[in-house]
């Protein structure tokens, strides 16, 4: 297709199994990118990856837990053995936590939240940007969360780590700009998927709100009045990942339903 934006683009994407990355990584392919999708989970991976194939593409699955340094190291080298190079690097993998007050709050449970959401897209984008440097060309989008941007109850270690993604962000932009390489980062309101599912099920088991109320709560404070699907962030990655936001870099963009 004539008109795909990211023709032949080389792209990594963690966390790609599932949700926001593996809708990230079906539209990326369809854009014409070939694509390396990372996650902890194999099971998942095959399935995205049989489902880029299917669209003409070539998909390389990594199983890899990207809080640990030589795993990332190895998948960022096995992704450019087989590719040549990485165009874009989308860092999606994360996870929620606990839903503690801090009185109460696991360390451990804490230590693994910033090593998966903020530690590992600092190690995904340190050894990726190896690669980009020398070749003075390349674009890191940072998936977020719009907890990066307001104070949630029994959420520290999550939000404390998104609010560290947009600080990693805007610094990152202004260390490799002269490199000619762009790095922006999205926020994607409540999403709809299993995540939203199992983080309204912990709202619930935490405090005295009903199913029905958590998610009446959620949807009603977006100006559109609903959640957003995957394939919403999916579209404004592939707009930061293609030449049409050639002039962006540092930003953060909410895909929130307006919230």
């Amino acid at each position: 297709m004539a008109n795909q934006r990211l023709l032949d683009k080389k792209a990594l994407v963690t966390g790609g199994g599932v949700g926001i990355g593996e809708s990230i990584a079906l539209v990326f392919a369809r854009e014409g990118a070939d694509v390396a999708i990372a996650s902890r989970n194999t099971a998942n991976l095959e399935r995205g990856a049989s489902k880029i194939r299917e669209m003409g593409r070539k998909c390389l699955p990594i199983t890899a837990d990207i809080a640990e340094e030589e795993q990332v190291i190895g998948m960022v080298n096995e992704t450019i053995a087989e590719f040549g190079r990485i165009d874009v690097l989308v860092n999606n993998s994360g996870i929620p936590g606990q839903f503690l007050d801090v009185s109460d709050m696991d360390l451990a449970d804490w230590n693994r939240v910033l090593a998966v959401n903020i530690t590992g897209t600092m190690l995904c984008s340190r050894e990726v940007l190896k690669d980009m440097r020398p070749r003075k060309s390349g674009n890191i989008i940072n998936i977020s969360s719009m907890a990066g941007k307001r104070v949630t109850p029994k959420r520290s270690s999550y939000v404390s780590s998104k609010f560290a993604m947009h600080g990693f962000t805007l610094t990152l932009a202004q260390e490799v700009g002269p490199d000619n390489i762009r790095v922006n980062c999205i926020c994607p309101g409540a999403t709809e998927g299993d995540r939203i599912e199992r983080v309204i099920s912990a709202f619930v088991e935490s405090s005295s709100r009903t199913y029905e109320e958590v998610r009446t709560r959620l949807e009603s404070r977006a100006s559109l009045r609903r959640m957003v699907t995957p394939e919403e962030v999916a579209e404004c990655a592939v707009f930061f990942a293609s030449d049409e936001s050639s002039g962006m870099t540092g930003q953060i963009v909410d895909v929130s339903a307006g919230t």
